[in-house]
C-alpha cells in the first residue's frame, strides 16, 4: 500500500509505536443488547511518522498477539527505497537485534532506549558468563566449611556436606 506525503526538508526521521484498537462485532453488539457473554476483539496497529510533518508513512494492523519488534522491519519496508532515512526512534519493545539490522540496513540511526530487562534478541551485553553466575551465587550462597577452604552451596548445607 502506497501512502502519499508531501515529504519534508532533509532525511526522513520517523517514529515508530504501536497501540490497541478495540473493534466491536455484531456478536457484541447483539451480547450487549440482549445479555450473556462478550466477546471482544482487540487489534493492534503499528504506526510509523514523520517526525517533521507528522504524517503517516508506515502503518500494519495486526492481531494483538504479534509483538512490535517483529512488525518493525515491515514498517521500514512501506518508505520507498530510495527515500533516506535519518533515525528511527521507538520505545524499549523495539530493543532488539532484527529491529537494530533493519534498521542499520537502511542506513538509518536508531534511537531506541534499552529495555530494563534485556530479552533474548536484545543487542546490549548478555549479562555475565555461566562461571561467572556460579562464581557469583557461590560467593552469595556458599559458606567456608572445613580447614580446607572448601565451599558448601545452601543444599550441601542443608545436607551438611562440604564441596570444593
Amino acid at each position: 500500500m502506497s501512502l502519499p506525503y508531501r515529504g519534508g526538508t532533509g532525511p526522513l526521521n520517523l517514529l515508530i509505536d504501536s497501540t490497541g484498537i478495540k473493534a466491536e462485532s455484531e456478536g457484541e453488539w447483539n451480547a450487549r443488547k440482549h445479555g450473556g457473554p462478550k466477546r471482544r476483539i482487540w487489534r493492534k496497529i503499528q504506526i510509523g511518522i514523520d517526525e517533521e510533518t507528522l504524517e503517516v508513512r508506515a502503518v500494519e494492523v495486526t492481531i494483538s498477539k504479534v509483538g512490535d519488534a517483529p512488525m518493525l522491519p515491515e514498517l521500514l519496508n512501506q518508505v520507498p527505497p530510495d527515500q533516506n532515512i535519518g533515525s528511527v526512534t521507538a520505545d524499549g519493545a523495539y530493543d532488539t537485534l532484527k529491529c537494530h539490522d533493519a534498521i542499520a540496513a537502511r542506513g538509518a540511526h536508531a534511537v531506541i532506549p534499552p529495555r530494563k530487562m534485556p530479552s533474548r534478541g536484545s543487542p546490549r551485553a548478555p549479562g555475565p558468563s555461566p562461571e561467572t553466575q556460579r562464581s557469583m551465587l557461590r560467593d552469595t550462597w556458599a559458606v567456608p566449611c572445613g580447614d580446607n577452604g572448601a565451599y558448601s552451596t545452601a543444599e550441601a548445607v542443608s545436607k551438611r556436606r562440604c564441596i570444593a
